[in-house]
């Protein structure tokens, strides 16, 4: 178990009173800078908001293999609908070889964005089965975009910086919800084939939502070790994505992570759904590191990259199977 990440209770941020909400922006400042992980309790989620999401989430991947396909859509860099198991290899984008990722996927871009809405011009992505999925997806963004906001302005603080001084890199936000399935593997998998190979997050922060079961999340360690990550019931695992390092000047950590195979032992019992919200900033949003993370000690280590072009040619890369 990976003893390191620490719990952060985000009722005392919430709480309004000064010396708490402190307590809280160092603690999260802290486990950022040491693991690029946090996991966060008393978030504001609602328990029957995730396992809604959740319960339709499994109905859909229990569709026929046809139908799913269905919702295949012919895009260069895939942010939307249905992937097939072997259409993705994440660790392409850090090596030139790698096979592909197993596991299968339903994405949505942020249905906040009027194109993007059940009612909008891309209404046919939504998936017409199971009945309830598009608002559950809408139910699930809103209350995980209110965490975001939290999180956004924790950081603030956490950075001596004004609290909503993240508020207008997010008013587009290239939020993505990818909903993942990790199938039970009744086929050995290949030589280092995993169900999600070790890769860095591409934006800001990641909110993810883990199943309890074999074969989950692995981070990379600050000695050279692969660690487990155990899931907390009822809470949200955070991590730091490039951009959001870049931003930071590297005082916060992107950590190399992973989602390794169960155990041959245990074939039969291992399928596992990850609800896996990216928050990334507007698309024309320009990241340079910040001025309270930058001293003379330690200068800017990066130029300024626009968000969207940098996302983007991530997400191609993983997609060159």
């Amino acid at each position: 178990m990976l003893a390191d990440i620490p719990v952060v209770d985000l009722a005392d941020f919430r709480s309004g009173d000064r010396e708490k909400r402190a307590a809280v922006a160092r603690s999260f400042d802290k486990a950022l800078e040491e693991a690029g992980f946090v996991t966060v309790t008393n978030h504001g989620v609602a328990d029957e908001t995730t396992g809604t999401l959740y319960r339709l989430t499994k109905n859909f991947f229990a569709l026929p293999e046809d139908v799913k396909r269905g919702y295949v859509l012919q895009s260069d860099a895939k942010t939307k609908g249905y992937i097939p198991i072997g259409d993705e290899a994440v660790a392409l984008t850090l090596d030139a070889k790698a096979a592909p990722d197993l596991c299968e996927a339903l994405v949505f871009p942020n249905p906040q964005m009027p194109n993007n809405r059940p009612d909008g011009p891309e209404k046919q992505f939504w998936p017409a089965e199971p009945a309830g999925l598009a608002p559950a997806v809408l139910d699930y963004f809103n209350a995980c975009t209110a965490l975001s906001g939290d999180l956004y302005r924790l950081s603030a603080l956490a950075l001596d910086l004004p609290e909503d001084y993240f508020v207008p890199f997010f008013n587009e936000g290239s939020f993505v919800l990818r909903l993942v399935q990790y199938p039970d593997q009744i086929v050995p998998p290949l030589p280092g084939q995993l169900r999600y190979g070790a890769h860095h997050d591409y934006g800001g922060f990641t909110i993810l939502r883990q199943d309890d079961a074999p074969g989950g999340l692995q981070v990379f360690d600050r000695s050279g070790q692969w660690r487990d990550v155990p899931n907390e019931p009822k809470s949200f695992v955070i991590n730091v994505g490039d951009l959001l390092a870049r931003w930071t000047n590297d005082r916060w950590r992107s950590t190399l992570h992973r989602v390794v195979n169960p155990g041959r032992e245990l074939t039969g019992s291992t399928e596992r759904l990850s609800m896996v919200l990216f928050t990334g900033p507007n698309a024309d949003a320009e990241i340079l590191p910040l001025p309270t993370c930058c001293t003379a000690e330690h200068p800017s280590q990066y130029p300024p990259v626009t968000a969207g072009a940098y996302i983007r040619g991530k997400i191609a890369a993983s997609h060159q199977v």
